[in-house]
């Protein structure tokens, strides 16, 4: 039989362990190339697969991503020599235990590094809003290293044999009617679907930028892929039990936690990002930088 005192040390240790874990261990150390092939219907048939990496909740503060660690994440980014590189907000942080928030005149010019041949392109998330300096400063410091911020836009580019358009969205969740983080209130988005595929003049294929993957739920079949991070895949994932944060979601993005999506025709990708919100924890979802291979539905069946 095992002991009462037994069992408890056994259980405390345990917990101990699984703690020090999700809290210092996966957070702060672990780091994934998570990588996906995705061949579209509406990819044109004979181009070239493009390859994106996907960067997103970044949450830039000490000690929980530090400059170092972005510096790390930076690298390993560059490493993959992806064709693009998309940056899908929220690179401000909410953790509740810090020491302090990295300001945007501290984590942009590391993010300035990043090079990719088709550029580096990004767009803000809920938290760039819901922290007391605004977007403002977020989108500026982005601009100033030479990384351009969709918001509600669209541009055209150029790739090896075919073009496309990359638009992307403001936040569904930018303006807080509650003060965060004290509730989670009820929010109205900055959001404008509609603008942003506007400057949209030809049948050229879409890739679309929207922060919180609920925007699905709005895009076309027109829009071949799109692209979110927010939810950091639960940012605690429970064998058999998932994730325990996004059982009650407080918006319609906790129906799209992790991975790929086809709802309807439509195509969606939500990494699980990198840093962390709230609590700095993570368990079960890694930090993951996202590479996709993008190709045409047509070419993978011929």
């Amino acid at each position: 039989m095992i002991s009462r005192r037994l069992f408890l040390g056994t259980f405390a240790t345990g917990f101990l362990g699984l703690t020090s874990y999700a809290s210092a261990i996966e957070p702060l150390y672990r780091l994934v190339v998570k990588r996906y092939d995705m061949a579209l219907p509406g990819w044109p048939t004979g181009a070239k697969p493009l390859t994106a990496a996907l960067v997103a909740d970044i949450h830039a503060v000490d000690p929980w991503m530090t400059l170092p660690r972005i510096e790390e994440i930076v690298a390993t980014t560059n490493a993959l020599r992806p064709d693009i590189i998309l940056l899908l907000g929220d690179y401000m942080a909410s953790v509740r235990i810090k020491n302090r928030s990295l300001m945007p005149a501290e984590w942009a010019p590391v993010l300035g590094k990043l090079k990719a041949p088709l550029g580096v392109h990004a767009i803000l998330g809920n938290h760039d809003y819901w922290w007391n300096g605004g977007p403002e400063p977020v989108r500026h410091g982005l601009e100033a290293v030479g990384i351009p911020v969709y918001m509600n836009e669209g541009r055209k580019i150029a790739a090896d044999g075919h073009d496309f358009w990359l638009t992307g969205t403001t936040s569904v969740l930018s303006s807080p009617l509650y003060d965060f983080p004290f509730g989670p209130g009820i929010h109205s988005g900055q959001d404008d679907l509609k603008a942003a595929l506007a400057a949209v003049t030809d049948d050229a294929p879409i890739l679309h930028m929207a922060h919180e993957p609920e925007m699905i739920r709005h895009m076309p079949e027109r829009v071949a892929l799109t692209l979110s991070g927010h939810n950091h895949g639960g940012q605690i994932s429970l064998p058999w039990l998932g994730a325990p944060a996004l059982w009650r979601g407080h918006d319609e993005s906790a129906r799209y936690v992790y991975g790929t999506y086809t709802e309807a025709g439509r195509h969606l990708l939500v990494s699980g990002g990198l840093g962390c919100s709230m609590l700095p924890i993570r368990f079960g979802v890694p930090p993951e930088i996202v590479l996709v291979q993008i190709r045409s539905a047509a070419s993978a069946s011929a």
